[in-house]
């Protein structure tokens, strides 16, 4: 009998961590999706603006903060490069041609797969290379863009950093001609440079540029 009543309460246990962890996910996920959408809406700047303070927000204060609650209490804000207008751009899509399939494992979700579907046009001249851009396969799939450049391991995170990522809403969408908007100031760090216990896929040979990109999120200034 204590044996049955001890396993229905892990088991009610069970059920109510994965109520909260759920819950709170669902909330961020909407949070992000709704900032994204008004960011969308605003002149690159104010809108730029308006995402910091919100992220900030989201780190501190919300359940799937990707800082560990020991870390929040000291937090300050997130680091970003000053505000710079030339690192907003409207580029092309072509083929990706000659690009590879990347397998990769992430941690708890397992298997990831990268599609190369397109290459930007419109980035070389001003950044001395073009980007791919990946689909990730599953569920619904959604467009992936990470990055490297010059200033990783000393100005930014060592890993890269991420422009696009649809499951997660970072998209700020396309122009009213139909180009795609590529605005390096809201380039962010994955999880994983906040924490151990994450695991992301940082940025591919293909897409470390040759220059620094002094613009998005970079690391904290002693």
């Amino acid at each position: 009998m204590a044996d049955q009543i001890l396993k229905r309460d892990e088991a009610t246990l069970a059920q109510s961590t994965a109520l909260e962890k759920y819950s709170s996910l669902h909330d961020w996920r909407c949070q992000v999706a709704d900032l994204y959408a008004a960011v969308r809406a605003m002149p690159g700047r104010d809108g730029w603006m308006y995402w910091r303070s919100a992220r900030d927000r989201l780190f501190r204060e919300h359940l799937q903060s990707p800082l560990a609650s020991a870390r929040r209490a000291q937090f300050r804000g997130i680091d970003y490069f000053p505000y710079d207008p030339a690192m907003r751009f409207k580029v092309g899509l072509g083929a990706a041609i000659d690009r590879e399939i990347i397998r990769l494992e992430a941690g708890k979700d397992g298997l990831m797969t990268l599609v190369p579907f397109a290459i930007t046009q419109g980035l070389d001249s001003a950044l001395g290379k073009e980007l791919t851009l990946y689909w990730i396969e599953g569920y619904g799939g959604g467009v992936f863009l990470p990055f490297g450049d010059s200033t990783n391991g000393q100005e930014s995170f060592a890993g890269g950093r991420y422009l696009l990522d649809t499951i997660k809403s970072a998209d700020l969408g396309s122009s009213d001609d139909g180009e795609l908007i590529l605005d390096f100031n809201f380039a962010y760090y994955p999880s994983c440079a906040y924490s151990e216990a994450w695991v992301c896929p940082l940025a591919p040979t293909e897409n470390r540029l040759p220059v620094p990109i002094r613009g998005g999120e970079r690391n904290a200034i002693p």
